[in-house]
């Protein structure tokens, strides 16, 4: 028999990593504070919880996907959380973007009680857990991470074990929102320069998209772009603003020196201060507006 499987958190992200560990042939126990989520949950065939505690008594490992290190904590230890009656031996996948010290914190907290921890932050945005091929982070254990690969591949085609210490899965996503935020940010400037300066996005499209740096990631942001859907294309402006802030506290931490990231986290800064709502590409419009010019095929 296969394990019974918790999750918290079922926005986006999370309710689209429940449909795939439903598909994968789990039960799913899951909670969240919204209604109407647990609801669509219910609508899945998953079962519905009244708090984190209740999906710990039931599951054998339990994924956390929230916003923050706060949320995450109060999960796991609050007076609610999941070691209230989580047994040990068993599991929780930590698949949020938070602190790495945050994760380290959580790391031995759970450690105590016996419980297993994976710090498994996942990249591939709402697209890739709908299709089930998020990449996951994952430090652990390594007979913990083996233990629980089947599940990590309900949820996830590229599966990496980074290491065994906890707080090294979000370090690595922290290192790679550097990379993602600064392309988003290039992908919008070019752009916009291109269309100032008398292109099409046509030929913008055509040309990036054959040279070196084209990408899935380049094709879909621009594409987005030239339709002009802002909105509910399942990559909400706050949630890359809150990891560039995390990548940007490591490299402090760490004397490391970040120009093109802080570049990067500033225009993000710009577009969640005029279009909180709207999802990453939105920044684009902040740029078109000073430019007067407006990106389209």
């Amino acid at each position: 028999m296969k394990k019974h499987i918790g999750i918290i958190g079922l926005g986006d992200m999370g309710f689209s990593m429940a449909r795939n560990i439903l598909k994968a042939g789990y039960q799913l126990t899951g909670f969240d504070l919204r209604e109407e989520r647990l609801e669509m949950l219910e609508a899945l065939g998953g079962k519905r919880a009244s708090s984190p505690a209740e999906v710990g008594e039931v599951a054998d490992a339990v994924f956390i996907m929230v916003m923050t290190g706060k949320q995450a904590e109060s999960i796991v230890s609050g007076e609610d959380g999941l070691l209230k009656t989580m047994n040990p031996g068993k599991t929780i996948l930590l698949t949020a973007t938070i602190e790495p010290h945050e994760a380290r914190s959580i790391g031995k907290t759970v450690a105590k009680k016996g419980v297993h921890l994976i710090d498994a932050p996942v990249s591939g945005g709402q697209n890739g857990a709908e299709s089930g091929t998020l990449a996951l982070m994952a430090a652990a254990d390594k007979e913990v991470w083996d233990e629980n690969l089947d599940l990590m591949k309900a949820v996830g085609e590229n599966i990496f074990h980074v290491g065994e210490e906890i707080g090294i899965g979000q370090t690595v996503k922290a290192s790679l929102q550097a990379l993602i935020g600064c392309t988003f940010t290039a992908i919008f400037e070019s752009l916009v320069l291109g269309s100032k300066a008398g292109v099409s996005g046509k030929v913008l499209y055509e040309v990036f998209s054959a040279s070196g740096v084209s990408s899935p990631l380049f094709k879909n942001c621009a594409k987005l772009i030239m339709d002009r859907k802002f909105k509910d294309t399942g990559s909400q402006i706050g949630t890359m603003y809150k990891d560039l802030g995390i990548t940007m506290d490591l490299a402090r931490q760490n004397g490391v020196p970040m120009f093109t990231t802080a570049a990067a986290q500033q225009l993000f800064q710009s577009g969640i201060s005029k279009f909180p709502e709207e999802d990453n590409w939105t920044i684009t419009k902040v740029l078109e507006e000073i430019a007067g010019t407006e990106v389209k095929w």
